[in-house]
């Protein structure tokens, strides 16, 4: 009617939350800490990296292994602070998304995700993880693979993930087949020992026997 305060416009039915799963904390450590180890022994550290890095990391191992989650996850929230810091190398791709994330400060507004709905967050947000999970692990398999670490019973569980996650989204039948590739990840990758990783007897040359020719 003549005079009749706008209407707001009409919108459409909320769209559905994400669909939640049980993710038990020791699950969610065990990505990190795989991908960690992982992290620190690439070839930017040059076998060596530094005790700043490689202690919250020894710490978060102990941790998990006597079931102490909590102090684990703390442990890796100190490294991934570590790894953010300007003094190291430049991690490649995808190994720099376990660096904490300091967002610029900015207007709620400039915030392209500031217009959606929350389950449209959770969703965006969980997808987001669950693609940061399929590179991280695809790229730690190949780094053992390039070392001769044996791999070949993990490329159809990364497939499997990847056909998941295109059909399903990023539920638990996708964290199942990415979580046995984490555990497999972890059991294979060399420990860091102190002064960095100790090389395999195939990295290893022969001395050359001294002939005691001048």
């Amino acid at each position: 009617m003549p005079g009749a305060p706008n209407r707001p416009p009409e919108t459409g039915p909320a769209p559905a939350p994400p669909t939640l799963f049980a993710d038990p904390p020791e699950r969610k450590v065990l990505r990190r800490l795989a991908a960690s180890r992982i992290a620190l022994l690439l070839d930017p550290w040059k076998g060596a990296p530094s005790p700043d890095l490689t202690t919250p990391l020894e710490k978060a191992e102990t941790a998990f292994a006597s079931g102490d989650f909590s102090t684990a996850s703390g442990a890796l929230d100190m490294l991934s602070v570590r790894l953010a810091e300007p003094r190291w190398p430049t991690l490649p791709e995808p190994f720099r998304r376990l660096r904490v994330s300091i967002p610029t400060p900015m207007p709620p507004h400039w915030d392209p995700d500031h217009a959606l709905q929350p389950p449209e967050r959770e969703a965006k947000r969980a997808r987001s993880a669950a693609d940061d999970q399929l590179a991280l692990a695809a790229a730690s398999v190949g780094w053992l693979g390039a070392h001769q670490i044996e791999v070949a019973d993990l490329a159809p569980r990364l497939d499997e993930a990847r056909t998941i996650l295109g059909t399903e989204g990023p539920g638990a039948a996708f964290y199942d087949r990415i979580d046995a590739v984490w555990e497999a990840v972890r059991a294979r990758a060399p420990t860091l020992r102190p002064g960095g990783p100790r090389p395999s007897a195939r990295s290893v040359a022969p001395a050359e026997p001294e002939t005691g020719e001048v």
